[in-house]
């Protein structure tokens, strides 16, 4: 096939592709087999790998995915993504709607009602047809280009069917991880000994940030699209612009509607509160917003919500089932935990089988009897929580439950924790559950990132004898892993890959990794650049542990006592032979200068020179400490380009001052 004709069955392929991915991905009406599409994609694979002179951005084989981004550029909105106001009630939608009416005077107008769609906001720009920019939501005024993962989600048009679509427009929807998608996925992580995704709307958030958008395109993620802006709209209303959305190719809502009486809006509502179970994907809400955009336009805007829209949350789902029995797990740091086990029932599109009771309190608080009726609460998130007991189904004579002495594990005589709710195995060096947490913790991605060790393995590990305690890792070879059934030879090159990685790990990782009781993420950073490296860390008596920023005496004791025993000391001192970073690295130690020690910093607006993430880690490399929201302890406001005029007002109410990107790079020393 000679460069001209392959050009002619390239641009075929392409244009037939493109119309069979919007029968089945748009009109769920496919019209040729999964098989047959198959063919025709790979077909169109081998042409463009033959004729590579004609090779097309937006052809359908980039579905797939594109090669590693090394990150995510924050890009301006053109128009800000303002958040609209919550109601939790009819009666506050009732009232919406009469403001609407007072404000219209003798106007007629019409509402427009939308499910909510739980996901990841998004807005997509489209020029001459085609999909040139994809942006999260972010803080409202900027968000990051995520345009090479929305380009792998099937739902989401590259190129515009035939319209009258304006040379140039923005349309905003919800990425979405369909509840089918979620299941199977959550599925694989179990099996893989991954930590689970909460809800459908963290895991379709967390995928499209994910750095590798083929392994983006393999979540299946979907979209549904609510929103068109632009200077030449074709229609003067809301409803009608999604209606030639969709039929220029977006996935539109069929189940919005137009509403002409609060009668018909609470009708939506009453419908809706039980119909939303049976979607596909995840809903938390409905969204009712005035169809003119004229309207909408007059009636214009408060501080951080359109006056013209309103979103309506749902009542978390509940139902009441019956308690099998309460089991007690031990964890990692010995606290032992209640588990409801209960009769299976459907709530938020998954199975319930069982919820936590937290502690003994919350048992006693709530009266739990054997064989009783428990009612589970369950919104958004899929983590069940039990609300209360259904007293008039219990049966005669039940036995309250109680929280049992002694370690359902090891035995061991159970202390309870002082000043807290918590019963605690003291046996943290012979307590299964508890040894083999602990390596599981440190092998664990945000720690030392061993590939290849997780629940099972560590598990494994253990009860083979080759690692009781976590400095073990170090010593493991590949004939000894090759010993064990579960392992392969490729798993084994894995974990011992991953275990050399891991000595490159920063020290305040390290601090992380080794389950220092209540020293989490946060804290370990802090310790770590206060402290600098771990021979101060080990010579620190409790006193000057509480001078570290944010470390107070019952903190200051865990840490005190935790290296005061003989096992952790002989495990540092092996991960140290074995080649562990043990002190912060020479960059950030030449970095930080502790300039911003005891400031409390808020972030607000869009900077020029470092991203809010990189301004986060300089304010605590420099000994600050950064807060999301304003008080009267906030020292500065470190305010960009198009801070926010409430956080604003805020800062002119309490007198905190406000410090420009340059000033704050000059406080720093970068000016």
């Amino acid at each position: 096939m000679d460069a001209k004709d392959a050009k002619i069955k390239i641009e075929k392929l392409r244009s037939d592709l493109h119309l069979h991915n919007h029968n089945y991905y748009i009109l769920n009406a496919p019209v040729i087999s999964d098989k047959e599409f198959d063919y025709m994609m790979k077909e169109l694979e081998k042409l463009e790998k033959e004729f590579p002179e004609f090779d097309d951005p937006l052809s359908p084989t980039k579905r797939v995915g594109s090669d590693l981004t090394k990150g995510f550029d924050h890009i301006v909105h053109k128009r800000p993504m303002m958040s609209l106001s919550n109601s939790y009630s009819i009666d506050e939608v009732d009232d919406w709607f009469e403001r609407l009416k007072k404000a219209l005077g003798n106007e007629r107008f019409q509402v427009v009602g939308e499910l909510k769609f739980d996901g990841t906001s998004i807005s997509v720009t489209y020029k001459n047809g085609l999909m040139v920019r994809a942006v999260t939501r972010g803080d409202g005024t900027q968000g990051d280009d995520v345009t090479a993962n929305v380009k792998t989600i099937r739902s989401v048009p590259l190129r515009l069917q035939p319209g009258d679509w304006p040379d140039e427009f923005e349309i905003r929807g919800e990425i979405l991880m369909p509840w089918e998608v979620f299941e199977k996925i959550n599925a694989e992580r179990a099996y893989n000994e991954e930590p689970l995704f909460a809800n459908p709307r963290n895991a379709a958030s967390g995928t499209l940030k994910m750095q590798d958008s083929k392994e983006v395109a393999k979540r299946h993620l979907d979209a549904r699209f609510y929103y068109l802006l632009s200077d030449n709209l074709p229609y003067d209303n809301h409803f009608d612009n999604l209606q030639a959305a969709r039929r220029w190719g977006f996935k539109v809502s069929k189940e919005m509607q137009l509403l002409d009486s609060l009668e018909a809006v609470n009708d939506f509502i009453n419908l809706w509160d039980t119909e939303r179970k049976k979607l596909p994907v995840a809903t938390d809400g409905l969204v009712f917003k005035i169809n003119s955009l004229k309207q909408q336009l007059n009636l214009g805007y408060t501080a951080k919500s359109p006056r013209w829209a309103i979103a309506y949350k749902f009542n978390p789902e509940n139902a009441c089932t019956p308690l099998k029995f309460v089991s007690f797990e031990t964890g990692r740091m010995g606290i032992v935990t209640p588990v409801a086990n209960l009769e299976p029932v459907l709530l938020s599109g998954t199975i319930v089988k069982r919820a936590s009771l937290h502690n003994d309190d919350i048992i006693q608080e709530l009266d739990i009897h054997e064989g009783d009726w428990l009612y589970v609460e369950k919104g958004g998130e899929i983590i069940p929580k039990i609300t209360g007991v259904d007293k008039s189904k219990r049966p005669e004579d039940a036995p309250k439950i109680k929280f049992v002495d002694r370690c359902p594990e090891c035995g061991t005589p159970l202390v309870r924790i002082y000043g807290d709710a918590a019963w605690c195995c003291p046996n943290h060096y012979g307590c299964r559950p508890q040894i083999t947490g602990k390596i599981e913790h440190f092998c664990a991605r945000r720690m030392m990132d061993i590939d290849g060790i997780g629940e099972e393995t560590a598990e494994l590990l253990f009860s083979c004898g080759l690692v009781e305690r976590i400095a073990d890792l170090y010593d493991l070879t590949f004939e000894k892993l090759q010993t064990l059934d579960r392992i392969g030879e490729k798993s084994a090159k894995r974990i011992l890959d991953g275990i050399e990685a891991s000595k490159k790990v920063p020290f305040e990782r390290v601090v992380y990794a080794l389950s220092i009781p209540n020293v989490g993420e946060t804290t370990a950073k802090r310790l770590a650049g206060y402290v600098k490296n771990m021979d101060t860390l080990l010579s620190m008596n409790e006193d000057e542990l509480t001078s570290v920023p944010d470390i107070g005496p019952i903190i200051a004791k865990s840490i005190f006592n935790f290296f005061r025993d003989p096992i952790n000391i002989n495990n540092i001192t092996r991960l140290r032979e074995a080649g562990v970073q043990m002190s912060l690295s020479s960059d950030k130690l030449e970095a930080g200068n502790n300039r911003l020690e005891g400031k409390v910093i808020v972030i607000s607006g869009t900077f020029a020179h470092h991203s809010r993430d990189e301004y986060k880690d300089i304010i605590e490399r420099e000994g600050g400490k950064n807060t999301g929201s304003i008080s009267k302890k906030t020292s500065f406001v470190l305010a960009g380009d198009n801070m926010g005029p409430s956080k604003r007002d805020k800062c002119e109410k309490l007198g905190i001052p406000l410090v420009s990107e340059d000033e704050f790079l000059q406080m720093i020393g970068e000016g």
